[in-house]
């Protein structure tokens, strides 16, 4: 059960904003938002979805930080009425709706943040997903690194031994010394390598990123759907909590995630799929090996259509996209000038040195600052903590403006006293000048 597995995780305190307070759109706005979200998946040629644990509680796993999630509710010391076991939980509509869009060719890649297994029991190949952090159904070999699929949940959490010797012999022919593992990862672990670069490059070459039943405030995983913007491609986030991308959706939609995808699929005209125990790869693996690893070609060709789109690329940086009042969306139609790209300032100060040979040392370092606080999205040298925390409100788009009026006044700050410096030094050159004719 997740409760379980919560408790099995180490100590942390910081486990990120908890019950933030559920919102709903009316049924026109959420017919708008579909059909929007219909068009942006018929115009985009490269769909990459973004999954949390949202996606699940239809399935009867509570999420995390939910008003009734694991960690809202231990805070106050209770646990979730509901919590199915990992075992009997059955894919939602979410699960299998993804897979149908995969084989149809609308979605090309899911990360995934969930360790439930359920994209597994779906039968959504391995080819089409990242699992940023495990999986209760996958165990792994500390040797080699293959993972092989289980037939019931694992009984810890945190890479621990089951003592099972690796099964790569039943696979590639090839006898391996490891030992298994279990693949669900502890705060302290670092994401798996194979999962996290195949989660970045197809997040980058991406020309539309959706994210569904998530708040995306663990990191890395939380400011992968931003690399789709960085590199122009639009963001839409499905939730019924405020997240702290909110403001750099081109769209965000406040409604269960199950009806979102059926009106989706309504508007595409596909049939929504039902789930069969057939393709669930954990009852093959009751009598044979199941080889779970990602394979390493898929890497190397995903490598070579990333550096051949995004190398040499300028991404840009902190973005903040205006919303359409009426919707609280920028929607589909939305252009580049609504984006505000910050640390163009800091650009402006650094022409203005070569020009002028000199700042105002005081405004410059308030300046810095400034940039060094707004970037807040790019990843530093892996030393941030897992969780990136926003207290902030994020969907309240008159605290962007109020912020964007604050920079512009730094700006004619920054731009006057640069202009007053360089008229006390003309003034200074014209008193030399008059005494040397004298």
């Amino acid at each position: 059960m997740s409760c379980n597995y919560a408790e099995g995780l180490s100590p942390y305190e910081h486990k990120g904003v908890l019950g933030i307070p559920e919102k709903f759109d009316s049924i026109d706005t959420f017919n708008k938002k579909c059909d929007l979200l219909a068009q942006l998946i018929n115009q985009s040629k490269h769909v990459v979805v973004h999954t949390g644990a949202g996606i699940s509680t239809s399935a009867g796993i509570p999420d995390f930080r939910g008003p009734n999630g694991v960690w809202t509710l231990e805070k106050k010391g209770k646990k979730p009425s509901i919590n199915v076991s990992f075992a009997d939980a059955k894919p939602t509509k979410t699960h299998l709706i993804l897979k149908k869009l995969v084989e149809c060719d609308r979605v090309h890649y899911i990360v995934s943040q969930n360790i439930d297994g359920l994209h597994l029991k779906s039968g959504l190949p391995r080819d089409y997903l990242s699992e940023l952090h495990g999986n209760m159904f996958v165990d792994e070999c500390n040797l080699c690194k293959r993972q092989f699929v289980r037939s019931a949940p694992v009984e810890t959490v945190g890479k621990k031994c089951s003592g099972v010797p690796c099964a790569a012999a039943h696979v590639c022919g090839r006898p391996c010394r490891g030992r298994l593992y279990d693949g669900v990862l502890d705060w302290e672990h670092s994401l798996p390598e194979n999962d996290l670069l195949m989660a970045e490059w197809h997040s980058s070459i991406a020309d539309l990123s959706i994210c569904l039943g998530t708040t995306l405030q663990i990191i890395p995983s939380g400011n992968l759907p931003l690399e789709t913007v960085k590199y122009g491609g639009k963001l839409v986030i499905c939730n019924l909590q405020p997240t702290k991308h909110d403001n750099k959706a081109d769209l965000v939609v406040n409604y269960y995630v199950d009806d979102v995808l059926e009106k989706i699929m309504n508007i595409l005209k596909i049939d929504v799929p039902t789930y069969s125990e057939d393709e669930n790869p954990m009852k093959k693996a009751e009598s044979s090996v199941v080889d779970w690893t990602i394979d390493r070609y898929s890497v190397l060709t995903l490598e070579k259509m990333f550096k051949a789109k995004c190398k040499g690329i300028k991404k840009k940086r902190v973005l903040i996209k205006k919303r359409n009042s009426d919707m609280g969306i920028s929607g589909a139609n939305c252009v580049d000038k609504a984006k505000i790209i910050k640390l163009e300032v800091k650009e402006e100060i650094d022409d203005n040195k070569k020009e002028n040979g000199h700042v105002n040392v005081g405004n410059e370092n308030r300046q810095q600052v400034k940039n060094e606080q707004n970037d807040l999205d790019i990843v530093g040298n892996g030393q941030e903590s897992i969780f990136e925390i926003e207290h902030n409100d994020v969907d309240i788009v008159n605290e962007n403006e109020q912020q964007i009026k604050i920079e512009n006044e730094q700006n004619d700050e920054i731009k006057n006293n640069i202009g007053r410096n360089n008229t006390v030094e003309k003034n200074e050159q014209n008193d030399v000048d008059i005494n040397e004719n004298g």
